[in-house]
């Protein structure tokens, strides 16, 4: 099925019920008219990270079901898959035959060599520092062979997810001959995991390389040329790296509006949120939350330094169970820049505020996508938080076929999915038309999104001191 300009979920596939069967039955059931596509996070056999420490793509994890089961999804919602396109896993057979067989293994360039990337005498401390890393040390993890003999392996993320060479030729291969067969197995999206981290060079950050960085986004293209489906490429930085894939023409995340949204229904004050969305491309994705916590420097420079600080003392003083610990290293945090947060808690489990949040976020310029503990209001996970001693496990409750039968009866709940049809219906919020924004005083905004005919207009109003809206379609007030 070819991508839709309809509302994306984003869930595992163990989240709502326990299986992939269970979340079609879900889908069924409940969101078929709210939902249009599904983000299905990993659901290949893995050996960590929640799935994103993939041992093959060439499977469904036997616990999620199969690929008829993602293949029926796939006949009803556009699907977005991930490839990890830095790493796999240390338990996968690539790295198994690697450690076994050294040289004669076949796997030996899909993987990148940190003793061998390195000229004789570096990496100096100099070097080290200059590395965009993701931990407190050199990205490194020890290979230990068969024979006895070690060799350092380029690990940036976890030290299961070992890094890919993308430079060769075996590394190449193996990603179009992934990427095709997931798009035969329905993939409408491929989301590049981690892509900003994929392309290593000398005397760089290795983070964002350029201008390899658009030859690897070039080859993946045209690793998928002759089929409808298309690359979103996931960055969690400063707004102006997304803004540069945008400009060669590929869809991109807003991962800035949710802080500049919470800085907003902090202080009631429109103008940041006005300034930003005057900027975005329609070519994109909006987030409120993922499976990930709330991205702080993503927003830098919309928002001053000190305007990201109050935001970020405020989610804390007034949002609902939110602690700083909760993304510290005592629970295993791995981005000092993200906040750990349902986006419901994090205003404060208010029914109205969540609601302008996500009707500012439907307005905003391109697909919506919700996270399933967002499309259910959901609290933070305070009891998964502690058991696991993750992070980012506060939003990612595991919700049972009951729970999930009592949450969409709550009068938020219910608003929301009437929200996200009208989205997918209204052909106002044409991805070929234009937003038009004002902010008419200090705490108002309106959006007005134009379909590219110029025949329908829907217009929202919001207050954002009052917490009050309306909404308009071609002058007509309507209700939701």
């Amino acid at each position: 099925m070819k991508l839709q300009n309809k509302a994306m979920l984003i869930t595992y596939p163990d989240s709502l019920g326990h299986n992939l069967k269970d979340l079609s039955q879900v889908m069924d059931r409940y969101f078929s008219k709210a939902i249009g596509g599904i983000h299905l996070l990993p659901f290949f056999p893995s050996h960590g990270d929640r799935g994103f420490s993939p041992m093959t793509y060439e499977k469904v994890a036997p616990e999620f079901g199969s690929w008829s089961d993602v293949e029926k999804l796939g006949e009803q919602y556009y699907l977005m898959f991930d490839f990890m396109i830095n790493h796999i896993s240390a338990h996968s057979d690539y790295y198994l035959d690697l450690q076994k067989n050294k040289e004669k293994s076949p796997w030996r360039d899909l993987f990148l060599s940190w003793d061998k990337f390195w000229p004789a005498g570096r990496p100096t401390q100099a070097d080290v520092d200059l590395i965009y890393k993701r931990k407190d040390k050199a990205p490194w993890e020890e290979l230990e062979f068969a024979d006895g003999s070690r060799e350092k392996m380029w690990n940036t993320f976890g030290p299961d997810q070992i890094d890919l060479d993308v430079r060769t030729e075996v590394t190449k291969r193996f990603v179009k001959e992934t990427l095709q067969q997931l798009v035969k197995h329905q993939a409408s999206l491929i989301r590049l995991d981690a892509f900003a981290y994929a392309v290593k060079k000398l005397d760089t950050s290795d983070f964002f390389v350029e201008p390899e960085i658009w030859d690897l986004l070039d080859e993946v293209r045209q690793d998928l040329a002759g089929t409808d489906a298309q690359i979103l490429p996931e960055i969690h930085e400063h707004y102006s790296l997304p803004r540069k894939v945008s400009e060669h023409g590929y869809f991109i995340y807003d991962f800035a509006l949710p802080m500049v949204l919470l800085y907003s229904l902090y202080t009631g004050k429109s103008q940041r949120l006005a300034a930003w969305l005057k900027q975005c491309p329609m070519k994109q994705f909006t987030t409120l939350d993922t499976h990930d916590g709330l991205g702080v420097v993503d927003a830098k420079d919309i928002l001053t330094d000190e305007e990201i600080d109050y935001t970020t003392q405020e989610l804390y003083k007034i949002g609902a169970s939110v602690k700083r610990k909760y993304s510290s290293a005592e629970y295993n945090n791995l981005d000092i820049y993200q906040i750990n947060t349902t986006y419901y808690s994090a205003l404060g489990n208010d029914d109205q505020k969540y609601f302008l949040a996500r009707l500012l976020q439907v307005f905003a310029p391109g697909i919506p996508q919700i996270y399933y503990v967002g499309l259910l209001a959901g609290e933070n996970d305070l009891d998964l938080l502690e058991r696991t001693k993750e992070g980012r496990n506060i939003n990612r409750h595991y919700y049972s076929l009951e729970e999930i039968d009592q949450e969409v009866k709550r009068p938020v709940v219910a608003k929301l999915l009437k929200l996200l049809e009208f989205r997918n219906t209204e052909a106002a919020f044409d991805l070929d038309g234009r937003l038009e924004v004002a902010a008419p005083s200090e705490h108002e905004i309106v959006l007005k999104r134009i379909n590219q005919a110029g025949d329908r207009e829907a217009v929202l109003r919001v207050d954002l001191a009052a917490l009050t809206y309306q909404i308009s379609v071609n002058g007509e007030e309507i209700s939701l």
